[in-house]
Order: C-alpha cells, then structure tokens, then sequence
C-alpha cells in the first residue's frame, strides 16, 4: 500500500449529484461528509497494517469510510460493496469514476481482520473526533455522560451440555481440516461420526436427568480420549496448539474432575456449584460460553440474562433551555466494549484513559448509580479534573435503612486527634487503622462504660458493648459523605436528569446500526464494530446538525401529539 490522497469527485458523478440535489432537496449523508469533512480517513493512517510491497490494493483510508457508511446504513458486506458500485453519492464520497468496478464484497472482511491484527480498531474515531477538534465542534471540558448496553453474541446460546458437546466436535473438525490423515490413521471416523456430525443443540435432550447425566459423561470421554490422542508422542505437536484443541481441554477442565476409584481407574463426574455441595464451578468472568467465541460470557442484570459483550457509551451533553437551539450536536466521544462481567465501575477508569489520550476529558460526567465509589469520585478528581455527576449508594447500616436512630453520618469525625464523638457527646475510646478485605479501613470503637448506660443507647447500636464505626480513609469518607449530601438537593436533582439522554443515545445506535447483536466474533472485532458504529451514529448527528433538523427522533403517535397539543 502506497499511501496516496483521494482523488477529487470525478466532474461526470458531480454534476450528476448538483442535478439531482438542486434546489431545496438535501444532498445524500456520503455527499455532505465529502463536501464537509473532505478526505476524512487519510491512507497514511493505516499504513502501519499494510506493507509496502506486493499487490496493490484497495485505498484502505476510503475502505474505512465505506465501513461507516456501511454502518450508518446497516449495510451487510455485499450491500455495501454493491453501494460502491452503484450508488452515486457513494462513488462522489470516495472520489471514484462511473465506469469504476469498486471491489468484492470479502476485501472488507480482509480489511476489518487487518485492523484488528494491528490493534487500529479505534483509528476511524479517532480521526474523526480530531478532525472536529478542529472545528470546534468538540473541546475538552464541559459535560460528558455515560451508560452501558448489553451485546449479544453472534454464536449460539448453550447449556453446558451443549457446549461441552459442541467443543468436542469443534475439536475434531479443527483436527479433520488440518490432519485429515492423521485423524482417518487414529480415530475411527465413523463411529465419531455418528456422534458429531450434526450440529449438538439440532436435536431435542432427552427430560431424563440421567440419561443427561450419562450423555454427559460420554462427552467428556470422547474429550478426554480425543485429547490423549492429540497428545500421544507419535503425533504432530503441532496439533496440540490448535485453537479448538485449547478450548476443548479448557472447557473439560471448567466442567469435569477425573479422581481414581480404588482400581486405579479415572472416574468422570460433573462440576457443581459450590453451594449445592460440589466441587465449585469456576467464576463468571472465565467461564467459557461457546467453543466458537471464547471471549463472551453468560452474564446477568436484574432480569435479564445474556450471552455477550457490555458497551460503555460516553457522548458530550449541552444543557438546553426549553425553545432555545442547542449549542452544538451532542457527539459520541468514545465506546469502550468489554466483557459482560465487568462492572461498570472497573470500566470507569478506562473510558477515562481513553478521553485523557484524545484530549476530550470532561469537567463534569455524568453517570448511574453503577459506576460510582469512593475511590472513584476522589481519583477522577484528582488525577483527570472529573467531578463525577452521580448518586452514590446511600447508608446501608440498619439505621440508616430504618431512617432512624443515628447513622455514621450522625458521628462527628476528628481526623487530626484521631478521635469520633457521638450524639450523646461521648469521645471515641479506640482508633485503629486496619485492612478489611483488602481494603484500608479505619475502626472507631467506643467505651462500653459510655454506651450502656446512655439513655439513647437503643437509638444507637443492638450490640452489648458500645458502638464501633468503620471508615473509610479520610479523603474518601468526606467524598462519599458530600456526594450523599448534595443528592438530597432539588437543584443536583435537576441537574442530574441531564444523565437520562444518554439512553436515547443507545436506543439510537441500535435502531440505527443494529448494535444490539455483535456481527462479529471475539472482544476485538465487536469492539472494532462498536467505533464504526459510534463514527456513523456522529457523521449523522452532524448532518442533522449542518441541515438544521431537531436532534429529538421521539415519534409520536397521532394520540399522543393531540395530547402534547392539549396540555400546551
């Protein structure tokens, strides 16, 4: 790839397009981008995934910009290169000729495999956050909101019979396609056929739950049998690194134990849950899924339960008056994809990294309930100048939650003597610094000579000695008590329901790019779909923006306007 710039619309594609766009009609969103923004994706910027020998190929800088409108048009692959090749507006945006063939569909494919190989999965954003850096269209400072949206994977949902079956037969059509001979040499191709051919989840489980049990087992012996063969001296080694084969012994290990009987012979069984008497299943967070996408996690919130990713979307808000035209087009300024077990607020510190290095970090962001803690509020402050906008989780000591008696906040706090006093105006009798669960606490026990015989004791604490407080450290004590204070206040309040928008946003980028189920295999890929996704959902707020149209998508049913217009 040589880098070159983009040749200027061909003179025949735009008189064709001044012809058709004449007058008061709009030109097409791929039209105003190019009039606008120009050559947006510069060839130079991916040439770190490209060499400078060989074949030439496609501009990989205009392959990025038919991605994003690949997106903004929730194209597939065939359809967007048919678009290069038939729609003019298309051919205007990329600088290319009538009679230009464009390219198969599959150089997409190839160009999205690049980008991830190379880690530019955020290059297309990147570029154009810049570019309207420039434009004064997005500035560091001011206000910025967040929430995260489940993704679906693209693979199968499995139970782990299911999926300990399928990783069985991955297995072996990873092992037939790269060894057929050996496999015909060690397998009895047939028998193992019979079991695996089909897909595992085309026919129905038996209700049994022991012939479950017993299909079960069985799996895991094919596995087990498969793998020692796999790694019997006499084989290739090399059959043993295969990605398949790696799941497989994965997944045997996350869902089975061999223990010798008396005999001396392994006997299979099942892992349980610890709570359920067994031997434990791993974790969440490394639980494999699907033998197919190894990163996506089964994973839950309140009622809903899902096999995928968790999206972060951070976008920039301008508080508006009722009438008044907003300041500037609210634009998405970074989506960060994780696994769907990750809390919110261990992503918190990313998204912030990921402003900090595109120069765009807010004064103030605004989140729900999920991201905040104490050592959050106090390190976005002190490391990024982030006042975090959020309700924090209130008191949950039994005071607090029976709103009466006296609560922790109720405790006057002497961090230089090193001392509480209560209600009541008795003094602290102990102050030791210790750590709790690997956090640094601060406990503050008070004389039982002083609690016991207080009048207001029952007020206070259930315990027949006197009354014990954990702390936090100082400074995230004083944060988490002011934060608690300040979302009592109407005026923080109103200002907070500026958070909501952000939800639009997100029903937005599902409605529009279809976000909601990932396209794509693996964590890389989907979040390489997540940054074109969020570059074509702000090329088209950008359009509304320079036409003049209401940023508001409600629609309204013919009721509901007659309802608005009465109660106006």
């Amino acid at each position: 790839m040589q880098p070159q710039s983009w040749p200027e619309p061909d003179p025949q594609v735009a008189a064709a397009i001044r012809a058709m766009y004449r007058g008061r009609r709009e030109a097409p969103l791929a039209v105003q981008v190019r009039d606008r923004l120009g050559e947006l994706f510069p060839d130079a910027a991916f040439a770190d995934a490209f060499g400078q020998v060989g074949r030439p190929g496609w501009s990989p800088g205009r392959l990025a910009l038919v991605t994003v409108l690949q997106k903004a048009a929730n194209l597939t692959d065939r359809q967007a290169a048919d678009e290069v090749r038939e729609n003019l507006a298309w051919k205007y945006a990329l600088g290319l000729n009538l009679e230009d063939p464009g390219f198969d569909h599959s150089v997409l494919s190839e160009f999205r495999s690049r980008v991830v190989a190379h880690g530019l999965e955020e290059r297309v954003l990147d570029l154009l956050l810049e570019r309207l850096q420039t434009l004064d269209l997005v500035q560091a400072g001011g206000s910025q909101r967040t929430d995260s949206t489940h993704i679906v994977a693209v693979v199968r949902d499995l139970n782990r019979l299911e999926l300990v079956g399928e990783s069985v037969r991955a297995a072996l059509n990873a092992l037939a396609a790269a060894c057929p001979d050996w496999v015909d040499q060690v397998l009895v191709v047939e028998e193992w056929s019979r079991r695996y051919a089909d897909r595992i989840d085309n026919w129905r489980l038996s209700a049994s739950k022991t012939k479950q049990h017993e299909l079960a087992v069985q799996y895991a012996t094919d596995g087990y049998t498969l793998l020692q063969a796999v790694y019997a001296p006499a084989s290739p080694g090399w059959l043993r690194e295969l990605p398949a084969v790696q799941t497989l012994r994965c997944v045997l290990v996350q869902n089975y134990i061999r223990t010798p009987d008396r005999a001396g012979r392994l006997r299979i069984r099942q892992r349980e849950r610890a709570e359920d008497g067994g031997d434990g299943l791993p974790p969440a967070p490394i639980r494999l899924a699907s033998p197919y996408d190894t990163d996506t996690r089964w994973s839950a919130k309140r009622d809903l339960f899902w096999n995928g990713f968790k999206l972060h979307v951070s976008e920039t808000c301008h508080p508006q008056a009722d009438g008044d035209r907003p300041a500037g087009p609210n634009l998405i300024t970074n989506v960060t994809t994780t696994c769907s077990t990750l809390p919110d607020s261990k992503a918190l510190d990313t998204i912030h990294q990921s402003l900090h290095r595109r120069h765009l970090l807010p004064a103030r962001h605004y989140l729900d309930s999920g991201y905040p803690s104490a050592d959050l509020i106090v390190s976005s402050a002190k490391d990024y100048g982030i006042a975090l906008v959020t309700p924090v989780l209130l008191d949950t000591s039994p005071q607090a939650k029976a709103q009466q008696g006296f609560a922790a906040h109720d405790f006057t706090i002497d961090w230089d003597r090193k001392r509480a006093v209560c209600p009541a105006g008795k003094i602290s009798a102990t102050w030791n610094d210790v750590v709790q669960d690997g956090v640094a606490k601060t406990v503050v026990a008070f004389a039982a000579l002083d609690c016991i015989p207080c009048p207001t004791k029952e007020q206070c604490t259930s315990s027949r000695k006197g009354r014990r407080l954990s702390l936090y450290p100082r400074e995230l004590t004083e944060a988490i008590r002011t934060a608690r204070a300040q979302q009592q206040d109407g005026t923080w309040q109103r200002d907070y329901a500026l958070r909501a928008g952000v939800e639009g946003s997100i029903r937005q980028a599902t409605h529009t790019t279809g976000l909601r189920r990932a396209r794509y295999r693996g964590l890389a890929k989907t979040h390489l779909d997540h940054t074109t996704s969020a570059t074509a959902l702000n090329l088209i707020r950008l359009n509304a923006w320079w036409n003049g149209h209401p940023l508001d998508r409600t629609n309204h049913s013919h009721l509901a306007r007659l309802q608005l217009r009465l109660a106006a």
